[in-house]
Formats: C-alpha cells, sequence, structure tokens
C-alpha cells in the first residue's frame, strides 16, 4: 500500500493545462518579478477574502514580517502569540527586535486560549516595565479559525493590534466570515504544502486599510518610494515572482471544490475513527469551517502515539508529529527563559498530537485502511 501523506501529484493531473499555460505566458513575457500576475493574483484572492487589499510576497514568514514592520514593531515591544505552531510565527517577533510572550492554547482548538491572552497582557502591563505590550497574532492552527470573539476585543480594548496568522487556514471561515478579513492585518503561505500553495515558497498580506496597504507595497521592496531607487523607510525583498504567481492562479480555479473535497476527508475520518481507542478526533467549533491544512488527532499519552504512529508505520501509511516541541521550549528563545510546565495544555498536546493523511484526493478505501491500522 502506497498512501501519500500530501498528494500534490493528483492534484496536478487536474491543472496540467493550465499550469503550463500559465508558466509559458510568463516565460513569452520575461517579467519574471513583479509581473502581471501578481496584480491578478492579489485583486483574486483578496475579493475570495472578502478584504480590500492583498499584498503578493515571497513567503508567508515575508508576509509576517512585513506586517510587523507595517505596524511599527520593534525593540521593547511585546507581542503575544501561541507557542504551538511553526517556528516562523515567534521568530518574525523576534526578527524585528521584538519580544514574543506566549500564551497557552485551548485543549479542544488547540488555538490561543483567549483566557490565557487576558492574563499574559496583564502580566505584562503589571511586571514588566522592561516590554510595552503591542500587539497579538493569532495562529489558526491545522486550518481551524481562532476565537477572534474573544480575542479580537480583547486585543483592541487592550491598545494592541491583532494579526492573523492564516498560513494554514487560508479558504476557511469563522462565523461565515473569511479568516483573511478578520484583525488589522491577515498573513498567509503559499507553501506547496498548504491548501493552497505553489511549487516553492509564496505568501500574501490582506489588509481593509489603505496606508497599511501603501505600507506593506513599500516594505516589499526595499521601503521604495515613488521611485525604484527612492527609498523612504526600511524594508525587505519581499517579492514573490510571477512564475509562482501563474501556478497560484492556476491553483485557485480548483480550490473552492478541493475545500468541500477536503470536508468531505474530514468527515469519513470522523466516521472511521470513532472506533479506535483512546483516539480523540479534531473537533471544529460551532459556525466555523476549518480548511484542514492537517488532520491531527490525540492520544492518550505520548507512549500511545508511538504505539499508534508504530501501526501506520507497519502498513506503510505514513505520519507525523505537528509540533513535537512548543515554541517556548526551543533553544532559539532560550533567552525568554521559559521552562517545562509553564505552558501545560500547549505541552500536553504536543505530546499527544499526530497527523494523519490529508488531501483533497484521498479515497474512501484508503481513509478505510488507515483507520483498520490504527485499530490492529
Amino acid at each position: 500500500m502506497s498512501i501519500p501523506f500530501i498528494d500534490l501529484k493528483s492534484q496536478y493531473k487536474e491543472i496540467e493545462s493550465a499550469v503550463k499555460e500559465g508558466i509559458d505566458g510568463v516565460l513569452e513575457h520575461g517579467a519574471y518579478i513583479m509581473g502581471p500576475e501578481i496584480s491578478d493574483l492579489e485583486a483574486r484572492l483578496s475579493s475570495f477574502s472578502s478584504v480590500r487589499f492583498g499584498v503578493g510576497c515571497g513567503s508567508g514568514t515575508d508576509a509576517l514580517i512585513m506586517a510587523l514592520m507595517a505596524l511599527g514593531v520593534g525593540p521593547g515591544d511585546a507581542v503575544f502569540t501561541s507557542p504551538f505552531t511553526f517556528m516562523a510565527t515567534a521568530e518574525c517577533i523576534a526578527l524585528v527586535g521584538a519580544t514574543p510572550v506566549f500564551v497557552d492554547v485551548d485543549p479542544v482548538t488547540y488555538n490561543l486560549d483567549p483566557e490565557d491572552l487576558r492574563r499574559k497582557i496583564a502580566d505584562v502591563k503589571d511586571n514588566r516595565s522592561d516590554l510595552t505590550p503591542k500587539g497579538v497574532i493569532a495562529v489558526d492552527i491545522f486550518g481551524q479559525p481562532a476565537d477572534y470573539d474573544a480575542i479580537e476585543p480583547l486585543a483592541h480594548n487592550s491598545g494592541l493590534f491583532l494579526v492573523v496568522d492564516a498560513a494554514q487556514s487560508f479558504g476557511a471561515t469563522y462565523k461565515g466570515k473569511p479568516v483573511c478579513s478578520l484583525g488589522d492585518i491577515a498573513c498567509t503561505s503559499f507553501f506547496p504544502a498548504k491548501p493552497l500553495g505553489c511549487y516553492g515558497d509564496g505568501g500574501m498580506v490582506f489588509a481593509h486599510n489603505e496606508e497599511l496597504h501603501k505600507l506593506l507595497l513599500s516594505i516589499r521592496v526595499h521601503g521604495m518610494g515613488e521611485d525604484r531607487y527612492e527609498n523612504v523607510r526600511l524594508g525587505i525583498n519581499g517579492r514573490i515572482d510571477s512564475i509562482q504567481a501563474a501556478v497560484l492562479l492556476a491553483k485557485f480555479e480548483i480550490f473552492p471544490g478541493e475545500i468541500i473535497k477536503r470536508q468531505q476527508v474530514a468527515d469519513r475520518y470522523e466516521a472511521l475513527l470513532a472506533s479506535v481507542p483512546g483516539l480523540t478526533t479534531p473537533t471544529v467549533a460551532e459556525g466555523n469551517t476549518s480548511v484542514w491544512a492537517q488532520y491531527c488527532v490525540l492520544a492518550e499519552n505520548s507512549e500511545h502515539r508511538t504505539e499508534l504512529m508504530g501501526k501506520l508505520s507497519d502498513a506503510s501509511i505514513p505520519s507525523a508529529i505537528y509540533y513535537p516541541k512548543p515554541l517556548h521550549l526551543q533553544k532559539a528563545f532560550a533567552n525568554l527563559k521559559y521552562t517545562e510546565g509553564d505552558l501545560p495544555v500547549c505541552e500536553n498536546i504536543a505530546n499527544r498530537v499526530f497527523a494523519l493523511p490529508m488531501h483533497p484526493y484521498l479515497g474512501e478505501e484508503d481513509q478505510a485502511n488507515i483507520a483498520e491500522a490504527l485499530k490492529g
């Protein structure tokens, strides 16, 4: 049996002619950087996301850095975020000179816990004279939106900005609203494994505010002013290339249908895995939709996880752990002096969680075999 963890080959068969046509178009006009595909992509994805502006960039990491730079984040600022995510989220905070303050996560959705966020904001205000609370980056982990009805007013009433890290959730909705329409700025990634991914790196920043849009455009190209050789601020080389934009335009044509297929795969998993002893399947909060960037389940403990992943391996079925070591315990953030036990919910989940194959082309028979392997 050979079950791909993510099946980009089957997807390519669906869009092969459109991808080749898009790439050939770039090769014909020769505008490999900032070609016409970029503005086309920005217009389509911002419209899809019900937001005024989209700014394409080189990666999801670039998107976060650009957002923080546009919001004026720097040394002495505290930015609150989740420790249960990929390194880029907190890394970008540190790269602009600010300090990440980690907040524990909800035990059901694994997203930022609003009550712990409230506590952490108060703690910094009351006890950290070296830090000024500046903003919140809420991560939509595994494709499900965070609790924005609680998080957004908490941030704004505290005078903080809210950035939505939608690297895994582009295409999901929160109470009927596209996730990238939420917050002051939203960021996403087009890494190939994402629900909407290119064939290299890419990302996008979304904003409603025209002034923020202008700042993002400038920051994307070395702080450029009216002329390419007039630099009015510090920026980065954050451009997405035209070929990747062409690939994304081709993929976007089938993206709405793939979201539906992902939900069908998740629904089948829910039914098939209900009888696996000790296994907890994911829960999506009422009123929300997930785009299922990953399908992650919880074992009873780390030993049980090892046992279940071993059963899958014996059946030649791939699995993965997202994320085995939370960010607050990573060596890169040792200077922040977190220790084990500081964020107990996150640490507990990290010891139990693992991901099963998930993509729109995963068939019923393969899913049945995955379930049987876990029961075996």
